[in-house]
C-alpha cells in the first residue's frame, strides 16, 4: 500500500506545482486576475506604452507643448505679454536688453527680443500656433494621399500599381528640397494672382502644398506592401470567395488593419513637419514678419549670438526638445503596437 499510497500524493503535489507556476506565468502578462481575463489588443498596446519608462514623459510633454500653441491667445493674456508689443523699458538706446540673460523678469519670463524689445515667450507660442498648423495639416493631408494610393496600388496591382509605381519612384528620385526653395517665388505669386490667399496665409498654403506632395510617397511605399501582405490572408480570400465587393472587403477587411502604421506614421511625420516648417521660414520661404515663426526667430537671432547668446539658445533649444518630444512619442506608439515589442 505504501507505493500505491505515495504515488498520487506525488503526482497530485507536481500538478499543484504547475499549475501554481501557469496562473504565475499567466499573471505576470495580465491574462490571469482572480480568474481568466481576456484583454483586446488596445489593452495590451496601453499596457506597453505604460510600461515605456520614455514614453508617458514624452506624451505629456508633447500634450503640454500642444496645449501652449493651441491656447498661446488665452495664455499670452493670462500672463499679460504680447507678440506685437514693445517693451521700451527693456532695452537700451542701442537696442541691447536690460538685466541679465536677455532681460528675463517677471514681467518678461523668457527676456525679450533684442532691438524690438517683444516678449520672447509670446512670439515663441504665437509662432509654435503657425508651426503646428502647418505640420498637422500637411500630416493629415500627405496620410491621406498615401494611404488612398497605398491601398490602390497594393489591391489592384498590375496596370494600376505599375503607373504608381513609377510616379513615387519619380518623386523620391526628385530633389524636393531644392525645387521647394525654387519654387517658392513664382508659385506664391500664382496663388495671390488668383486671390486663393495673399501674404503670409499665401506662404502657409504654399508650404503645406508643397511638404504634403512630396510627403506622401514614403508612406504609400509603406501601405502598399501592407496591403500586399493583407489581400493574401484568409480572411480577406474568404471574403472574395464569398462575394464581397473590392469596395466592402477595402473598408471592411484592409482598412481596420492599416490603422498601426497611420498611427507610427503619423506620430513621426509630424515632428518632421514642425522642423521643416521652421527650416523654410528661416530660409524666407516660411512666414514672414510682422508674424511669428520659430524659424523667423532663430533666424533673427543669429545676429546676437555673441552679445546675446539667450535669445539664440531658448528658441534653437525649445525647437530641438519640442522635435525630441514628438520623436520619443512616436517610438514608443511604434513599440506598444508590435506584439513582439520587448515591452510586452
Amino acid at each position: 500500500m505504501g507505493p500505491g499510497v505515495d504515488t498520487p500524493t506525488a503526482g497530485s503535489d507536481l500538478a499543484k506545482i504547475l499549475k501554481t507556476h501557469y496562473r504565475a506565468q499567466m499573471a505576470s502578462i495580465g491574462l490571469v486576475g482572480a480568474g481568466l481575463v481576456s484583454r483586446s489588443p488596445r489593452e495590451l498596446a496601453w499596457r506597453r506604452f505604460r510600461a515605456n519608462r520614455i514614453g508617458i514623459p514624452a506624451a505629456v510633454a508633447s500634450v503640454g507643448i500642444a496645449f501652449f500653441a493651441i491656447f498661446a491667445p488665452l495664455i499670452a493674456w493670462a500672463i499679460n505679454v504680447n507678440p506685437n508689443d514693445r517693451d521700451g523699458t527693456a532695452i537700451t538706446e542701442r537696442g541691447q536688453t536690460i538685466g541679465r540673460f536677455g532681460g528675463m523678469s517677471w514681467n518678461h519670463p523668457l527676456g525679450v527680443e533684442p532691438g524690438i524689445a517683444y516678449d520672447l515667450l509670446a512670439r515663441l507660442m504665437y509662432g509654435a500656433r503657425i508651426s503646428f498648423m502647418v505640420a498637422v495639416i500637411s500630416t493629415f493631408a500627405t496620410v491621406a494621399l498615401g494611404l488612398i494610393i497605398g491601398i490602390v496600388s497594393g489591391y489592384y496591382r498590375g496596370r494600376v500599381d505599375s503607373v504608381f509605381g513609377r510616379f513615387t519612384d519619380f518623386l523620391l528620385a526628385f530633389p524636393s528640397f531644392f525645387m521647394i526653395i525654387a519654387l517658392s517665388g513664382p508659385t506664391i505669386q500664382r496663388i495671390e494672382r488668383s486671390g486663393i490667399a495673399r501674404d503670409n496665409s499665401a506662404r502657409i498654403l504654399y508650404l503645406i502644398v508643397i511638404l504634403s506632395f512630396f510627403g506622401w510617397p514614403y508612406f504609400s511605399r509603406i501601405i502598399r506592401s501592407q496591403v500586399l501582405s493583407l489581400r493574401e490572408r484568409d480572411y480577406v480570400v474568404a471574403a472574395r470567395a464569398l462575394g464581397a465587393s473590392n469596395r466592402r472587403i477595402i473598408f471592411k477587411e484592409l482598412l481596420p488593419n492599416l490603422w498601426t502604421p497611420v498611427i507610427v506614421y503619423v506620430s513621426l511625420a509630424l515632428p518632421g513637419y514642425l522642423a521643416a516648417e521652421a527650416v523654410f521660414s528661416y530660409l524666407g520661404i516660411g512666414i514672414q514678419p510682422p508674424s511669428a515663426s520659430w524659424g523667423l526667430i532663430i533666424a533673427d537671432s543669429t545676429k546676437y549670438i555673441l552679445s546675446e547668446p539667450t535669445y539664440f539658445f531658448i528658441p534653437a533649444i525649445s525647437l530641438i526638445l519640442v522635435v525630441l518630444s514628438f520623436n520619443l512619442l512616436g517610438d514608443a506608439i511604434r513599440d506598444a503596437l508590435d506584439p513582439k515589442s520587448e515591452q510586452s
